[in-house]
């Protein structure tokens, strides 16, 4: 969500190593923009969570969305519909000016595509 959110592609500016690997392990996150509506923002870091248990499960997630799109369409003077609308003019905004920007080139050893991670001491790193 987050990654569709920012346009951004997570980590790309720097190496997809074992450093990266401790650093998400002990809480390093992707940067969440600021014009991301308030409500998106606090699922994120909920979904994003170190404990699993303090994550949605998928019937929560559900449930969330359902209401914010019932909220959405039976209601357009809301909080959540006040949230998009200020976001929106932020990112028409940044979309004008973003259109000459080009885009950065990912880090040479920012990899996306799946591959076998064997950090032998990734716990060792950990504790």
């Amino acid at each position: 969500m987050n990654e569709f959110l920012s346009e951004e592609i997570p980590f790309n500016d720097i190496p997809h190593d074992e450093s990266l690997a401790v650093k998400i392990c002990k809480g390093f996150r992707p940067k969440i923009l600021e014009d991301t509506p308030k409500f998106l923002k606090d699922l994120i870091i909920k979904c994003w969570d170190d404990k699993i248990e303090n994550r949605p499960t998928i019937d929560e997630l559900y449930q969330l969305l359902k209401k914010w799109n019932d909220d959405i369409k039976g209601n357009k003077d809301n909080e959540i519909c006040s949230q998009i609308k200020e976001c929106d003019e932020i990112r028409e905004k940044k979309f004008k000016n973003k259109s000459n920007e080009e885009k950065p080139e990912s880090h040479p050893q920012a990899i996306y595509t799946n591959r076998i991670l064997n950090f032998k001491n990734l716990t060792e790193l950990l504790n």
